[in-house]
C-alpha cells in the first residue's frame, strides 16, 4: 500500500523567502486596509522620495518645493524690498502646492466612493508619472522650462504630503522636518527630565517611544533620500527621476491590479 505523501505546503522549499515576505509588506503598503506598520511603511518610502526630489531639485531649479515655509518668507521679504516679479513667482510655487494637495484630496475622495480599493494607489501613480514627466523635462535643455519644473515638483511635493497625511490620519508628514524634529525634541527633553525628576522626588514624565519609532527613522530616511537625490542629478541629472518613479509604481501596481480570482475545481 502507498504511503500517503506530505501535503506540497509543508515542504520547507516552499515557505515564503525573506525576499518574498518583503514583497508582501510593499505590496499592501498602499492598500486601503491600514494598519501601523503599513503607514511607517508608506512613510519610509515617502520620506525617501521627498528627501530625493527635494534635495535633487534644488540642484535641478535651485530652489527647495518639499515646503512651504521658506517659499512663503521669500514671499514676504520680496514684497517688502519690491521685488513683485520674484512674488509672483513665489505665489505660483504656493499655488502649485496647494493645487498638489487639493488634487490629492479629489483623487482619494472620489476613489472612496467608486474605487475604494484604489484610494491610495491613484495618487501614489499620479506621482510617479509626474517624476517621468520631471525627468523629461530635464532633455530639453532650455532654461524657459525651469519655472514649469519647479511648479511640477511644488505640484508633487503637496500631492504626495496631502496623500500620507490622509492615509495617516496626520501623524505622518513626509515633505518637511520642523514638526518632527520639534516632536522629537521634546521626547529627547522627557527623557532628560526624568533624572531630574529622580533627583527632585518629582513624579516621571512619560516618554512617547512609539513617537519616537515612528519619527526617529522618517527623518533618518529623508536624510538618505536627500543624499540619494543629490548624488542621483549631480550623476544622472534629471533621469534621476526615474527610479524613485519606478520605486512609487511598484508600491501603487498591486492596488491598481484587478482582484486576483481563485481557481475552483470545474471552473
Amino acid at each position: 500500500m502507498a504511503l500517503p505523501q506530505p501535503h506540497p505546503t509543508h515542504s520547507p522549499s516552499l515557505r515564503p523567502s525573506r525576499a518574498d515576505r518583503r514583497w508582501r509588506h510593499i505590496r499592501v503598503a498602499a492598500s486601503y486596509h491600514r494598519r501601523r506598520g503599513n503607514d511607517l511603511l508608506l512613510g519610509l518610502i515617502l520620506a525617501f522620495v521627498a528627501g530625493a526630489m527635494n534635495a535633487g531639485g534644488f540642484l535641478a531649479v535651485g530652489r527647495y518645493t518639499s515646503h512651504m515655509t521658506g517659499v512663503v518668507s521669500s514671499i514676504a521679504d520680496d514684497l517688502a524690498l519690491g521685488l513683485f516679479g520674484l512674488v509672483g513667482a513665489g505665489l505660483t510655487l504656493l499655488i502649485s502646492f496647494l493645487c498638489g494637495a487639493a488634487c490629492s484630496a479629489i483623487l482619494i475622495n472620489w476613489a472612496r466612493r467608486h474605487a475604494r480599493r484604489q484610494q491610495y494607489a491613484y495618487p501614489l501613480a499620479l506621482e510617479s508619472g509626474l517624476l517621468i514627466l520631471f525627468a523629461g523635462l530635464g532633455t530639453l535643455h532650455d532654461a524657459a522650462v525651469a519655472p514649469a519644473t519647479a511648479m511640477l515638483l511644488c505640484f508633487i511635493m503637496g500631492l504626495q504630503n496631502a496623500t500620507i497625511t490622509k492615509i495617516s490620519g496626520a501623524r505622518i508628514r513626509t515633505t518637511h522636518l520642523t514638526g518632527m524634529v520639534t516632536d522629537i525634541g521634546i521626547e529627547l527633553g522627557k527623557v532628560a527630565y526624568r533624572g531630574i525628576a529622580r533627583l527632585l522626588s518629582h513624579p516621571p514624565v512619560p516618554v512617547d517611544r512609539r513617537k519616537l519609532s515612528i519619527l526617529l527613522p522618517i527623518v533618518s530616511m529623508f536624510f538618505f533620500g536627500g543624499l540619494v537625490g543629490a548624488l542621483g542629478f549631480k550623476h544622472l541629472g534629471h533621469a534621476f527621476a526615474l527610479p524613485i518613479a519606478a520605486l512609487l509604481l511598484a508600491v501603487a501596481s498591486p492596488q491598481l491590479q484587478g482582484r486576483r480570482r481563485v481557481a475552483t475545481p470545474g471552473s
